[in-house]
């Protein structure tokens, strides 16, 4: 490729107004901040204080007249035993309306059976006697291991018969 002299002034003028627009469009100065507005000055104060001190919301207590009633009688007992889950226990409380007697007996884990009896009254409070039957036993853990309870299931399908036909050519002798 032979260039003339008159394309390479064509290219030379094309440079120099390249170059010409390339330092026309850089800003003299940097871009205005924030769509051309001076940002606000900074100006804190501590808010005044808007409450007053609280003022007691309270009077001294009113004197109480009311009778004490007397506790009402009742009688009930109840009891749990399931031997699948290990739990038994039991419940029974009476009151003749001024003092709560009662029992009640849990298996624990141990195989012990914890008895709790107790006195109820306004005067002298809860008054409970713990006791233990039995003896603490801590058998080992013997492993799970169930036997199987189903056997495998026979196959119940047969081979499928072939359904297709033997291949022929598709091609003849050529001529």
């Amino acid at each position: 490729m032979v260039i003339l002299f008159s394309d390479k002034l064509i290219y030379l003028q094309v440079t120099l107004l390249c170059l010409a627009a390339v330092a026309l469009a850089r800003p003299d100065k940097p871009a205005p901040a924030g769509y051309g507005y001076a940002p606000p000055t900074p100006a804190y104060a501590p808010p005044q204080p808007s409450y007053s001190a609280p003022q007691p919301s309270y009077s001294a207590p009113q004197p109480s007249y009311e009778k004490k009633e007397e506790g009402m009688p009742f009688d009930f007992e109840y009891a749990v035993r399931d031997d699948y889950k290990g739990l038994d226990f039991d419940h029974d409380s009476n009151s003749d309306g001024k003092v709560v007697n009662g029992q009640y007996r849990v298996l624990l884990p141990d195989g012990r059976t914890q008895i709790v009896t107790y006195t109820a009254d306004h005067h002298n409070g809860y008054q409970a006697e713990v006791t233990y039957e039995g003896e603490a036993q801590y058998p080992q853990p013997q492993p799970y291991n169930p036997a199987p309870s189903y056997s495998a299931p026979a196959p119940s399908y047969s081979a499928p018969a072939p359904t297709y036909e033997q291949p022929k050519p598709s091609y003849g002798v050529p001529h």
